[in-house]
């Protein structure tokens, strides 16, 4: 069974590892993209995707299922997504805050459309959220760069 690690060891593995996550990429039926206002390090005070870590001892597939449930609150499979890409993120910060402990995540990004009620989605990550025009996405400035490298994709 997948477990949370204590803060101080996470803060460890940070340091030292990369962690691997899933980033959502979510589409309504107008083609515009779901974007969060983050609460928290890194990328915070920036739009950005909604997502979360693999955990230790989860399956691709486990791990897609309650990362969509957790950011999103609905169910979704992974197979009824389509993987975008594999990004690098290097953040100079660590959700801590830190000093000197920098994070790097190796993400899985996968897109589906779903019309989603904005109003209902949960705040643990995200204070806010917003359906953007991907173009508008792209050209405003606090829109977080590693999202904007995946409209790019789109």
């Amino acid at each position: 069974m997948p477990s949370l690690l204590p803060r101080e060891v996470f803060l460890y593995v940070i340091e030292h590892a990369p962690l691997v996550a899933i980033d959502l990429v979510v589409r309504n039926t107008q083609g515009e993209v779901l974007l969060g206002w983050r609460t928290n390090r890194p990328a915070k005070d920036s739009w950005y995707t909604p997502g979360g870590r693999i955990l230790k001892g989860e399956t691709l597939d486990e791990a897609f299922r309650r990362v969509v449930q957790g950011e999103l609150g609905i169910e979704k499979e992974r197979a009824q997504a389509r993987l975008l890409g594999v990004f690098e993120h290097f953040h100079p910060e660590n959700f801590a805050g830190v000093p000197g402990i920098t994070t790097h995540y190796v993400v899985l990004a996968y897109t589906f459309i779903h019309d989603l009620d904005l109003e209902a989605l949960p705040r643990a990550q995200h204070s806010r959220y917003r359906w953007w025009p991907v173009e508008a996405a792209l050209q405003h400035p606090q829109v977080h760069p590693y999202t904007k490298e995946y409209l790019a994709h789109l």
